[in-house]
């Protein structure tokens, strides 16, 4: 992974073993006009089919499409619903029918306009299609910016569980315009920014405290601020997945959060909550449990719940019961022999996993007491 500067502002490279696998990631501010340019350099396509969701389509799809155009690239447009609703298989085989119908072969590039959802569905898409064409992320929320759209984890849910169905197919190109985020809701914002404090969280104390000290001027997309941020913790991703694409050492740090942030999510019926809300809520259950198993000092859990606070995030767990938060945790994707690989902190900037069954990941309160429950962790209507 190297990093440098350009016109589009900053650039990094994730680097991959094999020939052809690496990709850049750009960062910049305005770039989506030249977007078309940069996509045929990365791909070499003469077609692309642009996945989207409406109100994204409404504020940038047209812009993007006249730079394909410019480019000398075919556009066609798929729209999906907003939601995670959308990652579904019923969903992928209405995409595959359209590309079918549009004569999309190997020379077509699938590219995501969008946030999580959006990435993690055209990038199965684009990985089962035809056995798999090109695929181009231009993320549209923070959280998508400096987590989903790098790393080339792509999938679907099931009804019974999240991202259950899914592949490895990493993206030509990643193109990070922050002026795409001056139309996203606050809420999105905040929730979005919690998978990059998780990466400080749990491998760079130094990124932690830059958040602690810049956090407002982030939040408010002062550049100044927000894009060497991102950079960075789109570069930690980046050299995680550099050494780890498959995920079978260290890019489970990743999850750091996730395990009960999945199940709340699913317990939600993935409404209400955002997945940056849930993994906040995970996060912080995840540092009180890893002070409860003495693996990290007193105080750690509060002074990441202190900082997620500041982004005016629930950091309490619903008030499910045990039980349904022991049956998601049954079915979590990360599980093996009983076991969930389950990421702790050790201290700010530094994680490990652990093998927990469900039962030590969620045990029961003290007392009978549900302590992690509470009035700011239920679920928003």
């Amino acid at each position: 992974m190297s990093a440098s500067h350009g016109r589009t502002g900053r650039s990094l490279e994730v680097s991959l073993p094999g020939q052809g696998r690496s990709y850049p990631i750009r960062f910049g501010t305005g770039t989506l006009a030249s977007a078309g340019e940069e996509i045929a350099r990365a791909t070499k396509a003469s077609r692309a089919v642009v996945v989207t969701v409406p109100p994204v389509a409404r504020r940038h799809a047209a812009r993007l499409e006249r730079s394909l155009r410019a480019a000398g690239i075919r556009s066609q447009r798929l729209v999906v619903p907003d939601g995670d609703g959308s990652k579904s298989l019923r969903q992928v085989a209405r995409l595959y029918d359209a590309l079918l119908a549009w004569g999309a072969d190997r020379s077509t590039v699938v590219v995501a306009l969008g946030g999580g959802v959006v990435g993690d569905l055209a990038g199965f898409l684009a990985a089962t299609y035809l056995r798999g064409v090109p695929f181009v992320q231009v993320p549209t929320t923070v959280l998508a910016m400096v987590d989903s759209s790098v790393g080339g984890k792509v999938g679907v849910n099931l009804r019974q569980g999240k991202n259950l169905v899914g592949a490895f197919h990493q993206p030509r190109l990643v193109l990070v315009d922050v002026e795409l985020l001056a139309t996203l809701p606050a809420r999105q914002r905040a929730a979005g920014l919690v998978e990059a404090v998780k990466h400080g969280a749990i491998l760079d104390r130094g990124l932690f405290e830059r958040f602690e000290r810049d956090l407002e001027r982030v939040r408010d997309l002062d550049p100044a601020v927000l894009l060497p941020l991102l950079a960075r913790a789109c570069a930690i991703k980046a050299e995680v997945v550099g050494r780890d694409e498959r995920e079978s050492g260290p890019r489970m740090l990743l999850n750091f959060g996730h395990t009960l942030g999945h199940a709340v999510e699913k317990l939600s019926g993935y409404r209400g909550i955002l997945h940056g809300e849930a993994v906040a809520m995970g996060m912080v259950y995840a540092a009180h449990r890893s002070e409860e198993l003495d693996l990290a000092p007193p105080g750690t859990a509060e002074r990441l719940r202190a900082l997620l606070a500041r982004l005016d995030l629930a950091t309490e767990l619903p008030g499910f019961s045990r039980s349904a938060y022991l049956a998601a945790l049954r079915v979590d994707k990360k599980k093996k022999d009983a076991h969930i690989r389950f990421v702790v902190l050790r201290r700010i900037g530094a994680a490990e996993t652990v093998p927990l069954t469900p039962a030590e990941v969620y045990p029961p309160r003290r007392g009978g007491s549900e302590r992690r429950r509470g009035r700011r962790g239920s679920p928003r209507t």
